[in-house]
């Protein structure tokens, strides 16, 4: 009993201290996030894409705020990384395993508890969550997926259609919100984009963009799988073999209007039917699928960047930007052709890695490159934080603010623990495992496959030939298989 007095009466002092804190001592958060947006496809990250890459505004952020090379997923897949950040709580714990499975939102949530500390919250954009969104003040939200064109956004409750590009519209909508809101309280805005989301599918102002280059392939784009296991060459997520008619633009998926239709597949078809004529095959037709593939992909970065961009711009003109703190991230990383894949779900490095950008102006330094192991888990404790308010004790992540402010604890994770449970899933079998500065063990475990991989990020930087058994590396393998198995402890995996 005394404990529990103990922490309501804790609850209480921070709840008191929230609110007699003014708007202007407590800063608006605005977090930026996108889907299967790869750090690959970000020019401030560098990558065999960057000469062509074409993201002046989020460029622009990591020079004024903080970059983040080791921001990693606990789950890399839609739905459960949204959840991750909902929640700060492993998907074990926080029931969304899948993109399956419902939300269940009347759990303990970030923008719950913001709201409670006096924060007006909202969320324009992506949920998929299959639930109605909770915790929010204001919410219009894209039914699933949702599209790239003339998309219908829940409204607190209501359907309201709107014509246009869906990544201009999420950003209207955005700042519609700021416009309108309750000025004297400060806010905390999830602006969450569909793009670069499959099915890639670009503005009409951006059909042309790359047309007149050929984009670098990957070095790993033919990859045959004969290092590791047996679990990587039973995907599905090949670019030769099964991006499929839709992804490619043979077929399309919005709704368009006459008007767009017209623009839009006056561009595709031509071209389609050249490369109909020209009956490509073999390592030809994957080269020209993965330039059809990665092209959109960008064009798609590009929208996401200019709307980015039209934010910041608000948030500078508004008088909103010296004391609002801008977070950056994706649900997760993706492949751009590496390994010959599209799609994510991997604990190998291109999926397991989101980017995180932050910019706190007044406070973190500008143009900082991070390399702490940090998560999408520590999100909401790091708004909660933020905002001066308690940061429950059943959060797994923990606060970042003490990283934007270049005091990383001592005792800060050194080993970060990964799970995945979408059982075949584009042929990705369930697995788990634990990733270090430099080491990787992964267990693959799931309908009769039972395999270990290891991999040494520094001497084999593409995860190419599994270290796994190997007498050199036997007391690095001893290390991480104890440190795997206290992760899981910890994390009461069951």
């Amino acid at each position: 009993m005394q404990f529990r007095f103990i922490m309501f009466r804790s609850i209480l002092f921070s709840w008191f201290i929230s609110f007699s804190l003014s708007a202007a001592e407590r800063p608006n958060i605005l977090f930026l996030f996108t889907d299967d947006h790869a750090t690959q496809a970000i020019g401030a990250y560098g990558s065999h894409l960057k000469d062509f890459v074409r993201t002046p505004n989020l460029d622009r952020l990591a020079k004024d705020g903080i970059l983040f090379k080791r921001c990693l997923v606990s789950n890399s897949i839609c739905a459960p990384s949204r959840a991750v950040v909902l929640t700060g709580k492993y998907s074990h714990l926080n029931g969304q395993r899948t993109n399956s499975d419902t939300f269940d939102g009347s759990q303990q949530t970030a923008p719950k508890l913001l709201r409670a500390a006096g924060y007006q919250t909202a969320i324009v954009g992506k949920w998929h969550l299959k639930s109605t969104p909770t915790g929010f003040d204001h919410y219009e939200v894209l039914r699933g997926q949702g599209q790239y064109y003339n998309p219908l956004l829940m409204t607190n409750g209501k359907n309201v259609n709107h014509t246009g590009y869906t990544t201009d519209i999420i950003t209207d909508q955005s700042i519609k919100w700021l416009e309108q809101r309750e000025q004297s309280k400060p806010f905390f805005l999830m602006s969450q984009h569909k793009a670069p989301h499959g099915r890639w599918e670009p503005a009409l102002r951006h059909l042309a963009l790359y047309d007149d280059v050929d984009i670098p392939e990957p070095s790993t784009l033919f990859d045959d799988y004969q290092g590791r296991g047996s679990a990587a060459a039973k995907h599905k997520m090949g670019i030769a073999e099964h991006l499929g008619d839709h992804r490619l633009m043979f077929q399309y998926s919005s709704k368009f209007t006459p008007e767009q239709f017209k623009v839009f597949d006056g561009w595709f078809r031509p071209r389609n039917e050249a490369f109909q004529r020209m009956k490509l095959s073999g390592r030809e037709q994957t080269r020209w699928f993965y330039q059809r593939y990665i092209k959109n992909y960008l064009r798609c970065v590009a929208a996401v960047d200019e709307n980015i961009g039209r934010l910041l711009k608000y948030l500078d003109e508004s008088g909103l930007a010296k004391n609002t703190v801008v977070m950056y991230s994706s649900d997760q990383g993706f492949y751009l052709g590496e390994h010959g894949w599209f799609d994510k779900r991997w604990i190998y490095e291109e999926s397991l890695r989101t980017p995180l950008i932050v910019r706190w102006p007044g406070v973190s330094k500008a143009g900082r490159v991070n390399r702490d192991i940090v998560s999408n888990l520590d999100f909401a404790a790091t708004f909660l934080d933020l905002a001066g308010a308690t940061i429950p004790p059943d959060i797994q992540g923990r606060s970042l603010v003490p990283v934007f402010r270049g005091q990383t604890p001592k005792d800060w994770r050194k080993a970060f623990y990964y799970e995945y449970f979408e059982s075949g899933g584009h042929g990705v079998s369930n697995h788990y495992g634990a990733v270090d500065a430099r080491y990787k063990l992964i267990h693959f475990k799931d309908q009769g496959l039972d395999e270990w991989e290891m991999f040494d990020l520094k001497e084999d930087p593409r995860e190419m030939t599994s270290v796994y058994g190997r007498t050199d590396y036997r007391k690095v393998q001893q290390r991480l298989e104890e440190e795997l198995k206290t992760l899981r402890k910890e994390l009461r995996v069951e």
